[in-house]
């Protein structure tokens, strides 16, 4: 029997995929988890054979819980879930050592195989997500380039930004510009949108 932990932060979305799985005769969902924070407590009291976490949850989003769960118990296999597949996602999440990556727009049964090759000690991830990935290639983004361009990404002013990364004005207005320059958009805002296309953000 595989025992599996369900996170989604969507309850409609997590009951669904619970009583679909739930169908299977081989799997048992021992605990569900609305973000990724509980999903890391849940994991660490009822030690599933597989996590199954959406990408995006509130605090940790699925592939920083799945960072915190691999540490403590590396023999769980991970799998992401989203409705947001971006490349740069996909590259983070393989870095990271999950084991499979999916879009929701699977059937149940692809996601019940799925399940099983990874307990397996196999992996599976989406092949569109995977084509897009390979046709997107790398960040050209430095780390910290990248989590400048994020903190603008709500509109906050040079000086928030500075304050929030711990930088001078002038070292964050140099950050943006060498993001805008290597994402070749005119301006931080045309630089956000394409870094958030890509999944580099």
């Amino acid at each position: 029997m595989i025992r599996l932990l369900v996170a989604d932060d969507e309850t409609l979305i997590r009951d669904a995929l619970v009583s679909l799985l739930e169908l299977e005769d081989d799997v048992e969902v021992v605990t569900v988890a609305a973000s990724g924070q509980e999903a890391v407590t849940a994991a660490r009291h009822h030690q599933p054979d597989v996590a199954m976490l959406d990408l995006q949850m509130p605090g940790l989003d699925g592939i920083d819980a799945a960072v915190e769960i691999l540490r403590e118990q590396p023999d769980c296999r991970c799998i992401i879930v989203t409705g947001h597949g971006r490349p740069g996602h996909l590259k983070k999440a393989l870095a990271a050592g999950v084991r499979g990556f999916l879009p929701k727009t699977v059937a149940a049964s692809t996601l019940a195989r799925v399940i099983r090759e990874v307990a397996a000690g196999g992996r599976h991830v989406d092949p569109q997500l995977a084509a897009e990935a390979m046709a997107a290639g790398d960040s050209p983004l430095t780390a910290r380039e990248a989590d400048v361009l994020e903190l603008a990404a709500d509109g906050a002013p040079v000086e928030e930004i500075a304050l929030r990364a711990h930088l001078s004005p002038g070292t964050v207005r140099n950050y943006l510009s060498s993001a805008v320059a290597k994402l070749g958009t005119s301006n931080r805002h045309e630089a956000i949108q394409r870094a958030q296309r890509q999944g580099w953000l």
